[in-house]
């Protein structure tokens, strides 16, 4: 994963809590011209790598993602490569 990406991402996030629609729009559409899947993938890759903190939320009717200070921490621990 590359560190640029991962740093767009948590600035789109900011300290808010969001749905995966909402992180998506954040983002300007990024993955738009992708597979749809894609944000789903890199948002679940990023999370198993404790990049980003997520759970499914009955409430919002779907995943919703943030990014604390354990996940920005993890730059400092080399998981990204780039």
């Amino acid at each position: 994963m590359k560190k640029e990406l991962v740093l767009q991402i948590w600035n789109a996030l900011g300290d808010d809590t969001v749905t995966t629609p909402e992180a998506n729009r954040r983002l300007g559409g990024f993955f738009d011209d992708k597979c749809p899947d894609d944000l789903a993938k890199t948002f679940t890759k990023l999370r198993k790598q404790g990049l980003l903190k997520g759970k499914v939320s009955p409430q919002q009717g779907g995943w919703i993602w943030w990014a604390d200070e354990e996940c920005r921490s993890a730059l400092e621990g080399g998981v990204l490569d780039g």
